[in-house]
């Protein structure tokens, strides 16, 4: 075991005694409210093992920033928060179906300095992964920082580290919230992706609008989230969509749209015929529905489906530039990265989530030396072996 997990545990465990106690209080919020005023982000020179810690401190009982993020930490159950619905078998399959994946080692090749920039909807980024847009500051992260605080630690770190921030619509969240975290990317000049929920379709149309009058590159609808109607507040409806509705809001999007929560290669389908730019192969990080596969067992025949017809982006457990290329070898052309960007951004704020970026960056170069490709396109399923169920 090395010296930094061993650290990064005894951190956990100083910090669950600290939780524990104030359990015990009977409120663990008190010790959230506490704590606010004296716990801030690290600015300034930092090591990403400095953020995690700090992290911890900031996030907990949202999160508790365990050493290896696999849904079997505390966080078990844990929604709102950052764990999973029901026993969290969902956020667990994420993890375990991407491990059960590895990769072909290949050095006789004159691959030395890849390239892992790609194009991303006319938009050139420094590498295949882009922040997941991520909600709920307060009810899912704490509310150690505040949404501007928040939007300019994702957005500026990814703009640092060469690629695109996010910006969510929370289920819960009115208008306004919506349109002041649009107002921060637009003030700072940020490129971004914006997730939306699948509201009614004329709420989403009016967020589209929104959107694209703040420099966002691309828009998702999270289609999943359609089974957390009864948490919504009253006033933010939240339903499935047919396939009408997916036409008409393609019709409306003045942007590229991809469909997001995309589990099968029937819906995939059924994305493509409404016209969408791309879909989200992802169940939600196992937080909306309980006991689904992981993304990584059902993103290869999705992508044999979709053969080229339109984009596809996957998330799911991304931590490593490793995690990276084993989705883009099974068929996707772009990931997303979410609680690991939460994280940074509450142990460092925007240089907290640069130095997450160009970790993962950096991880992926090397893989794609190690593997044999010169530049993303060339990654392909040839590097990988990938579980006999997961094919068709």
């Amino acid at each position: 075991m090395t010296e930094s997990v061993l650290m990064d545990r005894r951190s956990f465990l100083r910090s669950g005694a600290a939780m524990g106690a104030a359990a015990a209080l009977g409120s663990t919020e008190v010790f959230a409210a506490e704590e606010k005023a004296k716990i801030r982000p690290l600015e300034g020179k930092m090591t990403y093992e400095e953020v995690r810690n700090r992290a911890r401190e900031m996030m907990m009982p949202r999160c508790y920033v365990c050493p290896e993020c696999n849904g079997r930490g505390p966080c078990v159950g844990q929604v709102p928060g950052f764990g999973g619905m029901g026993a969290s078998r969902g956020f667990q399959a994420n993890y375990d179906s991407l491990a059960a994946v590895q990769l072909n080692s290949r050095v006789v090749h004159g691959v030395h300095v890849p390239d892992t920039s790609i194009d991303f909807f006319g938009t050139k980024i420094s590498m295949p992964v882009v922040a997941a847009p991520t909600g709920g500051t307060t009810y899912n992260m704490g509310g150690k920082l505040t949404e501007e605080e928040f939007v300019t630690a994702i957005c500026g770190g990814c703009s640092k580290a060469g690629t695109l921030g996010a910006v969510a619509d929370g289920i819960g969240d009115p208008l306004p919230v919506f349109e002041k975290r649009l107002e921060t990317l637009k003030k700072l000049g940020f490129k971004a992706i914006v997730g939306l929920k699948p509201r009614l379709n004329k709420d989403i149309i009016e967020r589209m609008k929104l959107a694209a009058q703040a420099g966002v590159v691309a828009l998702t609808i999270d289609l999943d989230s359609a089974g957390r109607a009864a948490r919504a507040t009253k006033g933010q409806t939240v339903e499935p969509k047919t396939f009408e509705q997916l036409k008409e809001l393609v019709k409306a999007s003045p942007l590229p749209l991809l469909f997001k929560g995309i589990m099968t290669p029937d819906e995939a389908e059924l994305c493509i015929q409404a016209g969408a730019a791309g879909i989200v192969v992802s169940n939600h990080g196992g937080r909306t529905l309980a006991d689904t596969p992981g993304a990584a067992a059902v993103l290869p025949r999705i992508a044999d489906k979709v053969n080229g017809r339109c984009y596809i982006m996957v998330d799911g457990t991304v931590a490593r530039g490793t995690d990276v290329e084993k989705y883009l070898a099974m068929g996707a052309q772009c990931t997303l990265a979410g609680r690991h960007f939460v994280r940074a951004a509450h142990g460092g704020l925007a240089d907290g989530v640069a130095l997450f970026a160009n970790k993962i960056r950096s991880e992926l170069a090397v893989a794609m030396v190690l593997t044999g490709a010169q530049r993303v396109s060339e990654i392909n399923r040839k590097m990988v072996v990938i579980p006999k169920d997961y094919l068709a």
